[in-house]
């Protein structure tokens, strides 16, 4: 009978303790909650703990879409149109939500390293009442209006006739949206990461029975379409909020929620809004960008957006793990500075990255080696196939930059230096990547395969940027 399978932590390595840890009792570790002091002890071990937990939680953030266009393709057309839409209209709702993440999770992070649940407690009460601030004006202005916003974004009037009700509800119940995102992020930034990853499977296990029921009336559910998907949906997220708050009050947690910090504290949700007002700018940004490279693709034609459009696809779903690796840096991050650690703050950045530059240096491999068959999967469009090929190809050879510039970026964030990644980003991808899109598709006459080559190339540049700048140390004395 074989052993299982061990994980050696090298003793002289950066962060590294001594001896062997079963890598089994390690994810079921990670699986069931670690009480581990992620301020002490092997770097290794405490970043794997974090991002198992949350690579999972950033897959599991996906399946909504995925399940409610499965569901909606069944109903034609408008109904598909109508998600899309209104997708792309809640994309503003997530900036929101994250950049309002970053600052939960960057100061949730810090108390706790500094061994202050009180604190801690009472900035994720603000942050929660700062979410429920900002979702309500949203979600009236959503709810009345949902009509005429499909009509701005072009909608046909058989989009408008069926699909409203949809975006009304989508749009005026954004609260749950909000308020997902910014209770994982205080989860994640106290290191209860696994917390995190239950509330978005529950939410998904529901929203998996619901979608069915609701849009075509199975059993005692009322058949109400394209409308049940938002019915299933809100009602998935709303049932993980309140799942999220019941773990907040009963008392397991790192941070727990008593009745004596319900109260709004002005000083406290300033400085929130402060370190979160950037982290929107930031997101928004990056998503602003990739509106850019459409428009420019759009010149070539629909093979050329459609070969784009798959192999992007394809990408951001592959570096969804890098995204928990690198909110489980910033956790590493927050928790150090607050415990006043900042070389083992520096330590856990590049221990991170190098397991991220592992994973999506596989990655990229694959990728480049079995571009055209993996686009095959999605299209077998002639003219579509090899603008796929090359889009996925072409990104792919940046996936070893990239995979420092990620942990880099969320490392600053970690810190409460939400600022230095957003001028980073508008750098690298709008005074650099656009232009040069531009150029290299039309000057240098490359085409399509210029704007492919531009994101390469202002990934490698968002990672070299952000790494000269990491090195220089100057978020190790950000306060908040």
């Amino acid at each position: 009978m074989s052993e299982s399978p061990e994980i050696l932590i090298q003793p002289g390595l950066p962060g590294a303790g001594t001896g062997r840890v079963s890598a089994w009792a390690t994810v079921r570790e990670a699986m069931r909650g670690s009480r581990q002091d992620y301020t002490e002890g092997p770097i290794g071990r405490a970043i794997v703990l974090l991002a198992i937990p949350m690579v999972l939680e950033m897959v599991l953030e996906s399946v909504f879409a995925v399940v409610d266009v499965f569901w909606v393709s069944k109903l034609g057309a408008d109904a598909v149109a109508t998600v899309g839409l209104t997708e792309s209209m809640l994309a503003l709702i997530y900036a929101v939500a994250i950049g309002l993440s970053m600052g939960a999770m960057a100061t949730v992070a810090r108390r706790i390293g500094e061994k202050d649940p009180e604190r801690a407690a009472a900035a994720a009460v603000q942050s929660i009442a700062l979410g429920i601030a900002v979702a309500v004006p949203i979600g009236i202005a959503g709810a009345t209006l949902a009509p005429r916003l499909l009509a701005a974004m072009g909608a046909a009037p058989g989009v408008i006739a069926t699909g409203s009700r949809f975006t009304a509800i989508m749009l005026g119940a954004n609260g749950v949206i909000l308020l997902l995102f910014l209770i994982n992020a205080i989860f994640r930034g106290s290191g209860d990461a696994s917390m995190a990853m239950r509330s978005l499977w529950l939410a998904n296990i529901f929203n998996l029975f619901l979608d069915p029921c609701f849009i075509f009336g199975l059993g005692p559910f009322p058949r109400l379409g394209v409308t049940g998907a938002a019915v299933a949906t809100t009602c998935g997220r709303g049932i993980g909020v309140l799942f999220q708050l019941w773990t907040l009050s009963r008392g397991r947690g790192r941070v727990v929620i008593r009745r004596h910090h319900l109260k709004l504290e002005p000083a406290v949700m300033l400085r929130l809004l402060r370190v979160s007002a950037n982290g929107i700018v930031q997101v928004m940004i990056g998503t602003a960008s990739w509106i850019g490279l459409v428009r420019i693709l759009s010149g070539f034609g629909s093979a050329a957006l459609a070969g784009y459009t798959i192999g992007i696809r394809i990408i951001v779903f592959a570096i969804l793990p890098s995204w928990g690796m690198s909110n489980a840096a910033a956790t590493m991050v927050g928790q150090s500075l607050g415990a006043k650690k900042p070389d083992r703050a520096e330590r856990s950045v590049w221990i991170a990255g190098f397991y991220n530059m592992i994973f999506l240096g596989v990655v990229g491999a694959t990728f480049v080696a079995f571009a055209r068959p993996l686009i095959g999967l999605f299209t077998a469009d002639p003219a579509v196939l090899p603008y796929g090929t090359d889009c996925l190809r072409f990104v792919s050879y940046g996936f070893l930059f990239y995979a420092f510039g990620l942990v880099f970026t969320q490392a600053f964030n970690g810190a409460g230096d939400t600022w230095t990644p957003t001028l980073i980003n508008l750098f690298c991808f709008w005074l650099w990547e656009i232009p040069l899109a531009w150029l290299l598709s039309h000057n240098a006459g490359m085409g399509p395969r210029g704007a492919f080559l531009a994101i390469m190339v202002a990934f490698s540049t968002l990672a070299v940027v952000s790494g000269a700048l990491f090195k220089r140390g100057r978020w190790k004395e950000k306060k908040i």
